[in-house]
């Protein structure tokens, strides 16, 4: 059971900060003074759900820095909360690495991997948990179980045999939510991101219970970008559906963001749509007639990394089909070369790649649900009684469906079944970066060969990404009515 979907006093923190520094971009007068009072609003004086007030605001401090674009501050040196406001205040500024980081003064040093018997042990007299333990690390202390850390092995034996679940596993929250080992340890035993390993996926940070790993926003600058008169399109991912509640259907959210300021509302289902077509090819000229072992692909950007950074072999077989976020960009910019564009999804390790040379001339901003939310609440936008103004339409059930997982490997399944029926095809897909990682892993050795694998870094697909607001089981069903009402089932060939 995770926490995911549960409305916790981390997620409302969050939330908050978004709202405080997307209020700072649209009312603030004197942006550095208000950034200095904005921890003191965030945690105040009277509040009782903040025991210790100073550290708490020390963390709003790093929380703000991050959500502003700017990096944490040493711990160990001078640096003013307002350093490098100045370059951060464009609409140019583009996400600077890391993206995820733990704030140190919030992270709560979780043991890493520990057995401990808990007071649920009974000292019962068979105790099994001494008998299987294979290196004599259980001894017999006040008539109760003890584990000696120094020698345990941390096998789980002795929990899998207590009688009364009396031993407990605990692992840190944010490590076993990474699926590739990024999280370390620094000299106090506080977590650690190893940027050479992470993939920017962001499960760490929706998983610390105590809110201290932060990715960095851009909505400052996005804000900054729209007061200064420039045309800007939001193209929607197609996890958007039940986001922003129960009743908020595509068209309502369109006239919201409107509402807000953009220009027009595009689907990047669009792009999925293209994507869809051209990796169907793809399969069917390169891999089927077997060109090519398999193919990868493209559109989960962690999955890519992934690939990239720990199995640099399956680099050429990565579908050089555009992302449906690149794709939907620069059909945006084709028909408005005079926009700018915001991608606005479920997924942190998209603002990665929107920062690479080859993509930052398509997109220019990239937000999360969760950021986009902040931004309603401090424009006051309400959804309730909003009237639809503007359809939101053009992709087909096919696109659409990217937004779960296995549904990219099922729409260009669906295409060559359609455009190629003589073609058979083997579809395989992965999600979370553990299977991720396993699924490469096979490939590598060929057992997959003549095969389509999709990747997806979060469980579930892009409805599970980092920035989505709700449960996995609304966001599922909301997406699966949001394909079925599309007018077309697939995209056609010629596209």
């Amino acid at each position: 059971m995770s926490m995911r979907g549960i409305d916790t006093q981390v997620r409302k923190e969050r939330r908050e900060v978004f709202k405080e520094v997307a209020s700072l971009a649209y009312y603030s007068e004197n942006l550095k003074d208000d950034m200095e009072a904005l921890p003191y609003r965030l945690v105040p004086d009277d509040d009782p759900e903040y025991m210790d007030k100073y550290r708490q605001r020390a963390i709003a401090r790093e929380r703000v820095r991050l959500a502003m674009g700017l990096s944490l501050r040493p711990e160990n040196q001078p640096v003013h909360l307002t350093q490098g406001l100045e370059e951060s205040n464009i609409s140019e500024k583009y996400y600077e690495p890391p993206l995820m980081q733990v704030i140190p003064s919030a992270c709560n040093a979780c043991p890493e991997n520990v057995y401990r018997v808990t007071d649920k042990c009974m000292g019962c007299v068979a105790h099994p948990c001494r008998e299987v333990c294979p290196r004599g690390a259980i001894t017999w202390v006040n008539g109760k179980s003890y584990i000696d850390e120094s020698k345990c092995i941390k096998c789980g034996k002795c929990k899998a045999v207590c009688p009364y679940d009396a031993i407990a596993h605990q692992i840190r929250p944010c490590s076993s939510a990474c699926g590739v080992n990024a999280i370390k340890s620094d000299d106090k035993g506080r977590a650690v991101i190893d940027p050479d390993m992470c993939v920017s996926c962001g499960q760490c940070m929706v998983s610390c219970p105590f809110g201290a790993i932060a990715d960095k926003s851009q909505i400052f600058q996005l804000i900054r970008a729209m007061q200064s008169g420039r045309k800007i399109i939001a193209q929607v991912a197609p996890a958007f559906v039940g986001q922003f509640g129960p009743n908020v259907t595509p068209d309502i959210l369109k006239t919201a963001l409107k509402e807000l300021g953009f220009f027009d509302v595009y689907e990047t289902a669009i792009g999925a749509d293209k994507g869809a077509i051209a990796e169907a090819e793809h399969y069917v000229h390169e891999v089927a007639s077997g060109n090519q072992p398999f193919s990868l692909t493209s559109c989960c950007p962690s999955w890519s990394v992934l690939a990239k950074k720990f199995f640099p072999e399956t680099i050429d077989k990565i579908s050089n089909a555009l992302t449906p976020m690149v794709a939907t960009a620069r059909i945006i910019k084709e028909e408005h070369p005079d926009a700018s564009v915001v991608f606005i999804g479920p997924c942190a390790s998209k603002k990665l790649e929107a920062s690479r040379r080859t993509v930052r001339s398509d997109v220019d901003f990239v937000i999360t649900f969760e950021e986009l939310a902040g931004m309603f609440e401090a424009k006051g936008i309400s959804f309730e009684g909003l009237e639809p103004v503007d359809e939101l339409k053009g992709a087909t059930g096919a696109g659409r469906g990217y937004g779960v997982a296995g549904g990219v490997a099922s729409a260009i399944e669906a295409c060559v079944r359609e455009y190629y029926p003589d073609v058979e095809v083997n579809i395989e897909h992965a999600e979370s970066l553990a299977d991720c990682k396993k699924m490469l892993l096979l490939a590598k050795a060929g057992k997959k060969n003549g095969c389509l694998i999709e990747g997806m870094a979060c469980p579930g697909g892009c409805i599970a990404g980092a920035g989505t607001n709700i449960a996995l089981p609304q966001a599922a069903k909301a997406l699966a009515e949001f394909k079925a009402a599309a007018e077309e089932k697939l995209p056609p060939m010629n596209e």
